[in-house]
């Protein structure tokens, strides 16, 4: 196996790891909860604490990455992760659980963007498409499976084992990462910004969390919109102290670049709805449905189909199109796929609904897979850990914005409604509303350049072959024309 297919299958096993873990203990919070002497709302709490971490820690991921080597820190990454997976199974209380999530988190801030790094610094740009192709399948896979997954484990087997599967993927993960990708370290690294870190850790954590938290229920609003006001005040803060230190831990200078510019704004925004749908799908089918869980992630899993169809074809797609043309238009194409699950009854046909969910994988994944490639067209080598930690921030938030819409604009719906019992007609108005805000990225991805990334395309290669085919054409044609008339005049 090549190592541009190798290195992203590398990285895409320790993502899958994450997200698979993130995801697949919703389903067992209650056998969970019983096990260890509390309550799921308790314990719903307590999980969020992954989610504060990773806020916290990302910052810190490239100048580590720098400082000790991306391949180091990259493995060191997966085996705090697997450690706290193994202190998740053995807690018997919720303050072990908390403190063996948090130590997870620790690990997830530090294997997202540094595994990013790696395929950065691995691959040659012209191949980067198809890389991220395969990394992009485990972060829309992981959501999807993991809630038949963890009610299947749990329900024949324990949930202690939901956790225990991480270990033999880890290990694997750690032996291949140490055979198979160079030991790349800066060799310059620069002086660690450790009160841009605070700062910036206190404004993602408060934002973060308190959006998390808000599409829980599991506070009032006022200690939420605390939360995020907290999180505002200290990421202005850090902004401010971002312009005048030479080597800021979230470096907002790079979104002078417009492809990195788009990336984030545009990227934001379609993550923001596409991360609401695997918290408002799998609740229409088991609140207002009432499908079991195993049952709603079967029907679900369709969207990981058509992600998993995608990435054969995306190089030759965006390679066709450009990425402009393309990201502009799949962004509203995306987005119909989106508002159609607003149509969803309990009398549309289960068929119906799993191709709607396929089609509509296929176009999110070609998205997704777009929108991390195109991010580091113009980043410089020099640059590409801070453009790593810029990246894996915001989409970060954006999950955790997209929740939180998502929560509650279905809340509204029932005030408006009247009603206190939530039922499949209260879900119709979030799909709508977040595939709004989806659409509206299309606008940040037109104002890119015609040009942009094609040199990772190579759309610009072919306009231009092209180009040269039509010239040589014109050329045949007009020298063919010339010989006729002189022919005529001669005779």
């Amino acid at each position: 196996m090549t190592k541009e297919r190798l290195i992203p299958l590398i990285v895409a096993t320790a993502l899958f790891m994450e997200n698979m873990d993130s995801t697949v203990i919703a389903t067992s919070l209650p056998a969970i909860a019983a096990d260890i002497g509390t309550s799921p709302l308790t314990l719903k709490l307590a999980i969020t604490s992954y989610l504060l971490s990773l806020a916290v820690f990302i910052p810190a991921s490239g100048w580590t990455a720098d400082r000790f080597g991306a391949r180091m820190v990259f493995s060191a990454a997966i085996a705090v992760f697997m450690v706290g997976s193994i202190g998740c199974a053995l807690s018997t209380s919720v303050t072990h659980f908390v403190i063996a999530r948090i130590l997870q988190g620790i690990g997830g801030a530090m294997m997202t963007p540094v595994g990013r790094l790696v395929l950065l610094r691995s691959i040659d740009k012209s191949q980067l498409v198809n890389a991220m192709a395969w990394v992009t399948v485990p972060a829309l896979i992981g959501p999807v499976i993991g809630p038949p997954l963890g009610g299947f484990i749990t329900t024949y087997f324990s949930w202690h084992w939901i956790f225990l599967i991480n270990i033999p993927i880890g290990l694997l993960g750690i032996l291949m990462a140490q055979r198979y990708i160079d030991p790349i370290r800066s060799d310059n690294p620069e002086r660690f910004d450790l009160y841009g870190l605070v700062l910036a850790g206190t404004g993602l954590g408060g934002i973060a969390f308190g959006l998390s938290v808000a599409g829980l229920n599991l506070l009032p609003w006022t200690v939420v919109a605390a939360l995020v006001g907290i999180g505002t005040v200290s990421m202005t803060l850090y902004v401010i102290h971002a312009r005048r230190t030479q080597s800021p831990v979230l470096d907002f200078s790079l979104m002078r670049l417009p492809t990195l510019r788009a990336s984030i704004l545009g990227g934001f925004l379609f993550r923001l709805g596409i991360g609401a749908l695997p918290f408002l799908l799998p609740l229409l089918m088991q609140v207002g449905f009432g499908l079991s869980p195993f049952h709603s992630g079967l029907v679900t899993f369709a969207s990981a189909v058509g992600a998993m169809g995608m990435k054969t074809l995306a190089a030759r797609i965006i390679r066709t199109f450009g990425f402009r043309n393309l990201m502009t238009i799949n962004a509203v194409i995306s987005s119909v796929f989106l508002a159609a699950c607003a149509l969803f009854t309990v009398t549309t046909p289960l068929l119906l609904i799993m191709i709607i969910l396929v089609v509509g994988g296929f176009f999110r994944s070609l998205q997704f897979t777009a929108i991390n490639t195109v991010a580091y067209a113009e980043v410089e080598p020099a640059q590409m850990s801070r453009a790593t930690t810029l990246v894996s921030v915001n989409q970060q938030l954006a999950i955790s914005a997209g929740v939180a819409i998502g929560a509650f604009t279905v809340e509204s719906t029932m005030l408006m409604r009247h009603v206190t019992e939530l039922g499949a007609a209260d879900f119709a108005p979030a799909f709508i509303v977040v595939a709004i805000i989806s659409a509206i990225s299309a606008y940040f991805f037109w104002q890119m350049p015609d040009d942009a990334g094609h040199e990772i395309s190579g759309h610009s290669a072919v306009e231009i072959s092209s180009r040269k085919g039509a010239a040589k054409a014109a050329a045949k044609a007009a020298s063919e024309t010339t010989e006729d008339a002189r022919d005529q005049r001669l005779g």
